[in-house]
């Protein structure tokens, strides 16, 4: 167990100064990203409209730096449409012509304080008011060069948090261990970006022993189920059932030992069964190299995969914004 624990431990090292090596790059674990919301209580802004400005949002945040998906979803990038002018042109047909500014704002979304905002004015024409309204809003180029120091300022004002909170967040951290929370102490320890360095590397430290408490807990869980399936059913619908539990478990685990017993117990009750061989294997031991690449890819899984299941209707705090 203590050279599974070294192990560990030396990988989660490897983590770290991987991660610090690349920073910047658009796959960076732990990396700044912003969730694009747009309010559906916006005078005028029909759904479809709504989409088009979500993906403009979200193209803004990737130009920049800051799109894609994240651990940690608190900070957003949002927008608010006001109509400044609307118009009828002295045309054949007639036309509507609008003159809406849009202005972006990001900030955190669940204690509502906002780190940086930018406006633009954009104008469109057409059939309907609907229409000239849509057609304002596709106007909006996403690469305007105002966007980039409206995204540093944000980004900063990210870092800010948690350089000013590490003490806190890592408490968090701590307190969620406490409860045998290990996802989620995990998912809160790798959302931490790379560009806050020390922060970072303090939460770094303490991911590897969470990492091992949580994959020695889940080998019992599995282990567990695997032997109650088979006590069930010994014979080969029930051993293919034990496997599904038996192939989850990390060979670093403190358990593992006894999961080599019980699946040998296994594949001797189907050789009298069957007078065949069982043909499962328990995941092995790789060499460091893959032990690294394995032990960073499952912290990092096990981050997002908390993220992803936890509630998707967030009611994001942005009054007094605009």
């Amino acid at each position: 167990m203590k050279k599974s624990f070294l192990i560990i431990g030396f990988c989660l090292f490897c983590f770290v100064t991987l991660a610090q090596n690349n920073q910047g790059k658009a796959d960076d674990a732990g990396r700044i990203a912003l969730e694009s919301v747009v309010s559906d209580q916006i005078e005028g802004l029909t759904p479809s409209a709504q989409s088009n400005l979500v993906n403009k949002l979200n193209q803004i945040a990737s130009k920049n730096g800051m799109g894609g998906s994240a651990i940690n979803n608190r900070f957003i990038l949002t927008a608010n449409v006001a109509v400044l002018t609307k118009d009828i042109t002295a045309t054949a047909p007639i036309m509507q012509a609008y003159t809406l500014e849009v202005t972006l704002y990001i900030g955190d979304g669940i204690e509502g304080t906002l780190f940086s905002n930018t406006s633009v004015t954009l104008k469109g024409v057409g059939e309907t008011e609907t229409k000239a309204y849509l057609a304002a809003l596709k106007n909006l180029k996403v690469d305007d060069p105002k966007f980039q120091a409206f995204i540093e300022k944000g980004k900063n004002k990210i870092i800010e948090y948690y350089n000013s909170r590490c003490d806190f967040i890592l408490k968090e951290a701590d307190m969620l261990v406490s409860q045998n929370e290990f996802e989620a102490s995990i998912a809160k320890l790798v959302s931490i970006p790379e560009v806050c360095k020390e922060c970072f590397d303090k939460a770094m430290d303490k991911v590897g022993p969470i990492y091992k408490q949580q994959i020695d807990r889940q080998c019992k869980i599995d282990l567990t189920e695997a032997k109650n399936v088979w006590n069930s059913n010994q014979n080969s619908d029930g051993a293919n059932q034990a496997s599904y539990y038996l192939g989850r478990i990390d060979p670093n685990s403190v358990c593992f030992n006894e999961v080599q017993q019980f699946s040998n117990t296994i594949a001797k009750r189907i050789k009298e069964l069957d007078q065949r061989e069982w043909n499962f294997k328990l995941k092995q031991q790789q060499d460091g190299v893959d032990i690294q690449k394995a032990t960073i890819k499952a912290v990092r899984d096990i981050g997002v995969a908390y993220g992803n299941n936890q509630p998707k209707n967030v009611t994001y705090n942005y009054r007094g914004w605009w």
